[in-house]
């Protein structure tokens, strides 16, 4: 029986890593790696001893995009069934993007296209200093639609404008500077970068962190009204009453660590 195209390992610490594993076609994706994330995603989101999600490739690259012997297959068919390929995409990364628990891109070379949307929906984003990035799909006569959101919300319109009509590539340090990725990191000390941002996620308190990812959803790009002053007031109300916020507080005050807490 050949590997499976995805992969998935827990640590005890609740710590699982969800790999594309297709590293001889530069981890692309196609039809049958949409399906295997999505259902990993989504399994990892409603198990509850995991904690954290830790998105990569197999090899050398993150992931070159979207799998060329499917992308010819999907050309040969018509808008109806393009539509729903489509839709099958967009459900993979909002499932990503909507997983309550911190997730993290660790980006250990290329990624292009769909690659992008996967490290643009994830929250915190490391990369090596040699991966390249480029949001290519106007130099196949195609658009960047269905991680348009992700990838916007990441490095702005403007950059978008740039990146999104030129295809040109861009280094790990430039994604940096846009904010596609956060820190930027030797090869070899990429997997110790991404062991401190673990230990960092998990010092804070799971349903906090929950509770967080949902209140940036909440509020980003809207305005201060009645509506959202409400909503962040409900927001810390709700924490503070809750079992984990009552722990929290009172290991503060005793001076050690919350019930949660784990190296």
């Amino acid at each position: 029986m050949s590997e499976s195209s995805v992969l998935i390992t827990k640590t005890p610490r609740g710590v699982a890593t969800v790999a594309i594993n297709r590293p001889n076609v530069r981890n692309a994706i196609d039809d049958n790696v949409i399906h295997l994330l999505t259902d990993a995603f989504k399994t990892l989101d409603a198990d509850g001893e995991t904690r954290i999600v830790v998105l990569t490739g197999s090899g050398v690259a993150f992931s070159a995009g979207a799998d060329l012997d499917w992308m010819r297959r999907m050309a040969a068919l018509g808008e109806a069934e393009n539509f729903a390929s489509a839709k099958t995409i967009s459900a993979m990364l909002r499932a990503l993007n909507e997983l309550a628990k911190p997730t993290i891109a660790r980006i250990n070379g290329a990624a292009y296209a769909a690659g992008i949307g996967l490290v643009a929906a994830c929250d915190i984003a490391v990369a090596s200093e040699e991966a390249v990035f480029s949001i290519s799909e106007v130099r196949i006569g195609l658009v960047p639609s269905t991680i348009s959101p992700y990838v916007v919300a990441a490095i702005g319109a403007k950059a978008a404008r740039h990146y999104f009509l030129t295809g040109e590539p861009f280094s790990a340090a430039e994604a940096c500077r846009l904010g596609l990725v956060h820190k930027v990191v030797p090869r070899a000390g990429l997997d110790e970068a991404i062991e401190r941002v673990i230990s960092d996620l998990l010092a804070g308190g799971p349903q906090s962190q929950s509770r967080a990812k949902r209140l940036i959803a909440g509020i980003a790009d809207r305005p201060v009204d009645d509506t959202l002053e409400t909503f962040t007031a409900r927001s810390i109300a709700e924490a503070r009453a809750s079992p984990e916020g009552r722990e929290g507080i009172q290991a503060f005050l005793e001076k050690r660590r919350p019930a949660w807490w784990r190296r």
